[in-house]
């Protein structure tokens, strides 16, 4: 999997099991969904995420 396909399905992971958690835990996990959230919007306009950051310092594939 290259550097975009990961960071699509960690978004969609991380996203998936704040909604999960924020429906049978705490409410509050809702934030972190909305963070992740933030953060992809940021990186539309900007070009930049910290997750893709961590990736490439991982050593994923462009």
């Amino acid at each position: 999997m290259k550097l975009n396909e990961r960071l699509r399905l960690i978004a969609g992971v991380f996203v998936l099991a704040a909604i999960t958690l924020g429906a049978t835990v705490h409410p509050y996990w809702n934030l972190f969904a909305a963070f992740v959230a933030i953060n992809l919007i940021q990186s539309a306009f900007t070009g930049w995420c910290p997750m893709m950051a961590l990736l490439r310092k991982l050593g994923v594939q462009e």
